[in-house]
């Protein structure tokens, strides 16, 4: 689809379609890279427990550093080319993608000089020694040296998503995808004419993987097929800032939920090992939305982004609430089913008695409030969509706050039980989705926007805005 086309489709076609349409190889590809996952952990499985026990030390590292490409800087990216796209400016829009790569190679110079300088300590505070401390090195090792590819692949999809273009990406990936699951048993097992790499084979199979896709989405901007033109251009500081006003603070909220995990993680493990256990199967379920919440979340970016580029307040108040109202119904269904029937969910996992009682006060007490994450979340995107997410940001200080600093002071200083504690979790989830709806629904009210600007200027012949327009996002 052409520039025109896509652009022309973002700032008029009917939301709910056009956001389904844009959400639905999202979700797809995150699905599949989630089974990905899960075939890679059931090829390392038969390295061996210290293995298997180094890739779950440097998971957590890994999933940090995909949160905030995607969502976190991504989002900023994605966000800076939709409003761009929405008001015209379509000559900053590719430039956009251009900043967006500057960024990617910092980024990920940081992330494998910090893997590769930090690694060795961090690794020893998870609790890693012995061969499980050396498995878990190289692992990392082979990894985070592919970290350049990795945020390439990243920032560059959320640029063409901001753009409307969603299935170059998901193409990429997807083909990507297939050839990772193919090439990680060659690689750890040796078949063929190919050595046995063991661990370091699986680390070598996601950095040659995310080097393919990035070769090919270059090569793929740079033709100018995908709706966005990957060309040499003047650095400017203003693109920058236009991404990392929304990234870096975005990036920042990525981080702050990983503490949250972890704290509240803590405080179960003062339960005991069947607490904890109950927990982490329940609380997997969380992980499993959200391909569902960032499929539709960055469709909500892009539509909130070109409908705010525009001034265009009522279709950006239009495209966050049925994007956050969809997610509340569909996650708020599920987490009804699983607090009335822990069982279907924790059964596939356990059959111990103590670890499903501690999973189903969990799913008990937060089930019920999917629905407000699922609602906080979507409203999060529309706040990138829109430039701003310091309320977003405030509301998950707040969850933080409450969820575990409260819930660490119950438990540690009060003596309260498990189901306390996952009572307070599940009030500050709550909590922070109110505080987000309240805020996002503010700034995106009526009287938000001036009035829009003129947009039936030739592609690509529009000029920057002015600063009165600039603040209207």
């Amino acid at each position: 689809m052409d520039r025109d086309t896509l652009r022309r489709e973002l700032v008029s076609a009917p939301v709910l379609p056009l956001l389904l349409r844009l959400a639905f190889p999202v979700v797809a590809v995150l699905v599949l890279q989630t089974l990905v996952g899960v075939a890679e952990t059931f090829y390392v499985s038969f390295l061996g427990t210290a293995a298997l026990a180094g890739v779950t030390l440097v998971f957590p590292v890994r999933m940090l550093m995909t949160m905030m490409s995607a969502g976190g800087i991504g989002g900023g990216v994605s966000s800076a080319v939709a409003r761009a796209m929405g008001a015209g400016r379509t000559a900053d829009a590719d430039a956009l993608a251009l900043h967006a790569l500057w960024l990617a190679v910092i980024f990920g110079a940081l992330f494998t000089v910090g893997a590769l300088v930090g690694g060795p300590l961090l690794y020893r505070t998870l609790g890693g020694e012995g061969q499980t401390l050396g498995a878990a090195l190289t692992y990392s090792r082979f990894v985070f040296i592919g970290a350049f590819p990795i945020w390439i692949v990243n920032l560059l999809a959320a640029a063409l998503r901001g753009a409307g273009s969603v299935r170059t990406p998901a193409i990429v990936t997807l083909a990507g995808a297939v050839v990772l699951v193919l090439l990680s048993p060659v690689l750890i097992f040796g078949i063929g004419p190919f050595p046995r790499f063991g661990i370091a084979g699986a680390g070598m199979a996601v950095t040659l993987f995310y080097l393919f896709a990035a070769i090919v989405l270059l090569l793929i901007m740079i033709s100018g097929r995908a709706g966005l033109t990957l060309r040499w251009a003047p650095l400017r500081m203003r693109l920058f800032a236009d991404i990392l006003g929304v990234g870096l603070l975005s990036a920042a909220g990525t981080f702050q939920l990983n503490v949250t995990i972890v704290l509240v993680t803590g405080a179960v493990g003062l339960f005991g090992a069947d607490a904890l256990a109950g927990y982490g199967i329940a609380s997997r379920l969380d992980y499993l939305l959200i391909p569902l919440q960032f499929g539709l979340g960055t469709a909500v970016v892009t539509l909130v982004g070109t409908a705010t580029g525009a001034g265009d307040g009522a279709r950006a108040r239009r495209a966050a609430w049925t994007g956050a109202l969809l997610a509340l119904a569909v996650t708020e269904a599920i987490g009804l089913l699983v607090a009335a029937a822990p069982s279907l969910w924790l059964g596939l996992f356990s059959r111990d008695p103590a670890v499903l009682a501690a999973g189903a006060l969990y799913l008990t007490r937060i089930g019920p409030m999917y629905g407000a994450i699922g609602l906080g979340m979507l409203l999060y995107f529309a706040g990138q969509g829109n430039g701003r997410v310091a309320a977003p940001f405030f509301a998950g200080t707040v969850r933080l706050g409450v969820a575990a600093g409260l819930g660490w002071l119950a438990v540690a200083r009060f003596g309260a039980g498990l189901s306390t504690l996952f009572v307070i979790v599940a009030a500050a989830a709550l909590l922070s989705g109110a505080l987000t709806a309240v805020a996002v629904g503010l700034q995106l009210g009526p009287g938000a926007y001036a009035p829009s600007r003129v947009l039936d200027e030739p592609a690509g012949q529009a000029g920057p805005l002015t600063a009165s327009q600039e603040s209207a996002r």
